[in-house]
């Protein structure tokens, strides 16, 4: 998963608005979002490789979302950063105890940002961590972009869907195609506003738009979540490749 756009409280009937693009190499196998046989608990894709998830809920409205963090330079870690999702989703542990235990462990994942929380009728929460940052935050009520850097990095794209994401909002009306349309928009940013991540100028420039192709890469998939404030969990992906 590398772009996610999502909107904390974003109006009297929405508790959660998200919008998430997945980008991966292409031959690498997936099964789209269902409940799994494993856990039917879980509503979310799969990744077959290494059975983890890039997001998911459950319908006691716990959801965990996933994004790797760019930097050619890091040590692979020894888990799965998909695991982080799965295993938050069947977990019982609170949002912020499962984090401390990820936090204590943080060095055997390669570099992520985990967005996790529980939107349910007792109380809401919503907590980011990275390993690439210090420590776990809770998350005030707000519109927030994430990419491959940390949480609310103003790269292009970030800054385009937030932008976008914003005016839809406004108007409060929840209009499936429009917040596709962000999910889709494959314009580039241009040289002047290219990310230095260290991957170079060609590799950078394909990569800051919302929506990625490459002959071997790209997006896989785009989904929008929307929890109401009945608890009602709207989960809708479109697959791409």
């Amino acid at each position: 998963m590398c772009t996610i756009l999502f909107s904390y409280r974003p109006g009297p009937d929405k508790r959660l608005v998200l919008l998430a693009n997945r980008d991966e190499f292409y031959d690498r196998p997936t099964a789209s979002a269902a409940n799994w046989k494993d856990s039917p608990e879980i509503y979310a894709g799969r990744d077959l490789a290494a059975g983890g998830t890039w997001l998911g809920v459950t319908e006691s409205g716990r959801i965990a979302a996933v994004t790797n963090y760019r930097d050619p330079d890091q040590e692979s870690g020894d888990l799965s950063r998909g695991n982080l999702v799965a295993d938050f989703l069947r977990s019982d542990k609170s949002t912020e105890a499962y984090l401390r235990k990820v936090e204590s462990e943080a060095n055997r994942y390669t570099g992520f940002n985990l967005i996790a929380g529980r939107i349910g009728d007792n109380a809401d929460e919503l907590y980011y961590f990275s390993n690439r940052a210090e420590g776990v935050k809770q998350l005030a009520y707000g519109l927030y972009g994430l990419s491959n850097h940390l949480l609310d990095t103003p790269w292009p794209k970030i800054r385009l869907g937030k932008a976008r994401f914003s005016g839809i909002l406004e108007r409060d009306q929840d209009d499936l195609e429009e917040y596709f349309e962000i999910l889709a928009d494959r314009n580039l940013a241009s040289d002047s506003e290219l990310p230095d991540t260290g991957i170079g100028y060609e590799k950078e420039k394909l990569l800051s738009s919302i929506f990625i192709e490459t002959p071997i890469y790209g997006t896989r998939s785009s989904t929008v979540v929307i929890i109401r404030d009945s608890g009602r969990i709207e989960f809708e992906e479109r697959v791409a490749v």
